[in-house]
């Protein structure tokens, strides 16, 4: 696994069709999170062989490169990029309220987001309950459109965003290692009172002088990603 101080990553990759392959609108019926995943850290006996980003702990994989994204005026680290099989799954956790989930309402500013950028989504039920295609004109004159699929999981005060582009966002198939490592993600809340939607802190990983797993990333210093995967 590669963890690359790479460039911007790429959310959504051109379709040369308004229509999703079946595949994409196929799912299998959701699966509860507890026990599934993704996992907050309460629900792990411990953080060994994970890579510490801060909020989130991510599995090694082999072939797997990590893209941290941040933002340019404070450079705060806003969001970690995964890219395995020419696919790419974009992940922010946030803060949320203890009695409620976000995933309904982020979904609604999400299609109004893509709207107002003159394309359009789609929900789909998927392995992780409902889910959204959003299809955004390519921008290059052509008739072609950027595809990305935006999934959600609301756990304890926790709320994870995944947005998968490239294949994974057309074809389930071309997506199972994404979703896959998705659902191995482990999130840590912390204790601290936020309001909902802040931003769980990420970092890149301490050197803690101990060598790394063989699989482990080399880390990257990614732009920001795309307006339609902002929230908040």
């Amino acid at each position: 696994m590669v963890f690359g101080r790479g460039k911007k990553a790429k959310q959504e990759q051109p379709a040369d069709s308004t229509d999703l392959p079946e595949s994409a609108a196929a799912a299998e019926p959701a699966e509860t999170r507890r026990g599934a995943g993704p996992f907050d850290v309460s629900e792990i006996e411990n953080q060994d062989g994970y890579v510490d980003l801060g909020a989130l702990l991510i599995a090694p994989r082999e072939g797997l490169q990590l893209r941290l994204e941040v933002e340019e005026a404070t450079q705060r680290v806003v969001a970690v990029t995964m890219d395995l099989e020419g696919s790419s799954l974009q992940l922010q956790a946030f803060a949320a309220p203890r009695s409620e989930g976000l995933w309904d309402e982020i979904r609604e500013q999400i299609g109004q987001s893509v709207g107002s950028q003159g394309g359009q989504v789609d929900e789909i039920e998927g392995h992780f309950g409902i889910e959204l295609v959003a299809k955004l004109p390519a921008g290059d004159g052509s008739d072609g459109y950027r595809v990305a699929r935006f999934i959600g999981v609301d756990g304890p005060r926790w709320f994870l965003r995944g947005v998968l582009g490239g294949e994974a966002a057309l074809d389930r198939g071309a997506a199972a290692g994404l979703e896959e490592l998705f659902r191995q993600i482990v999130v840590v809340r912390g204790e601290s009172p936020m309001p909902p939607r802040e931003l769980l802190q990420l970092r890149l990983p301490r050197d803690t002088g101990v060598a790394a797993p063989q699989e482990a990333p080399e880390f990257g210093q990614p732009e920001r990603g795309p307006e339609i995967t902002q929230i908040g």
